[in-house]
């Protein structure tokens, strides 16, 4: 099935900040019951727990010291709190 349009400007928004100050950090579901936090156009997740709120927490901190945005993504992966610490 091909992408759409959404999709596909989505990942291009997400390249373009890749690598940048402008990219943002997601705490997000991984492996089977595990959580992760994901620097944007990062394969690699920067940290990986058994707590969500303890990647919550190191989401919302790795944000706030590089001036970004935090994400924070519920099961399903849907983002369910965003958190701006842009200056």
């Amino acid at each position: 099935m091909a992408e759409n349009k959404n999709d596909m400007e989505r990942e291009e928004y997400f390249k373009d900040r890749a690598g940048t100050d402008e990219a943002r950090f997601h705490a997000v579901p991984h492996d089977e019951e595990g959580w992760a936090v994901k620097k944007e156009g990062q394969d690699d997740p920067e940290l990986t727990t058994g707590s969500k709120s303890e990647a919550v927490n190191e989401a919302k901190r790795m944000a706030e010291e590089a001036g970004t945005m935090a994400y924070i993504h519920d099961e399903d992966g849907k983002i369910e709190d965003q958190f701006n610490y842009s200056n």
